[in-house]
């Protein structure tokens, strides 16, 4: 897995055909945070912001995944979503 490998898969995620379910788009968002930033690095959502919590949370749970690792899985992931919902 290469950097030309995660960045592909990163443009090739917006250009499925269906949209992700919520809980796939979770996935993915985390694991491209943990590639690309590393462990969460902020202070989690107020309470009135669903979205970001819920984002906050899913990276949240990443923490100290390599980021050699959270490349893999994201590259795995999309690969998954390609076949599931098209490209």
């Amino acid at each position: 897995m290469s950097q030309a490998d995660f960045e592909k898969a990163a443009e090739e995620v917006k250009n499925l055909l269906t949209k992700p379910t919520d809980a796939e788009m979770l996935d993915i968002y985390s694991l491209y945070k943990q590639t690309t930033v590393g462990d969460i690095n902020t202070a989690r959502p107020g309470m009135l912001d669903f979205s970001g919590k819920a984002k906050w949370d899913a990276w949240e749970k990443r923490k100290g995944m390599s980021k050699d690792d959270a490349m893999k899985a994201y590259i795995d992931k999309v690969e998954e979503l390609k076949g599931k919902y098209g490209i």
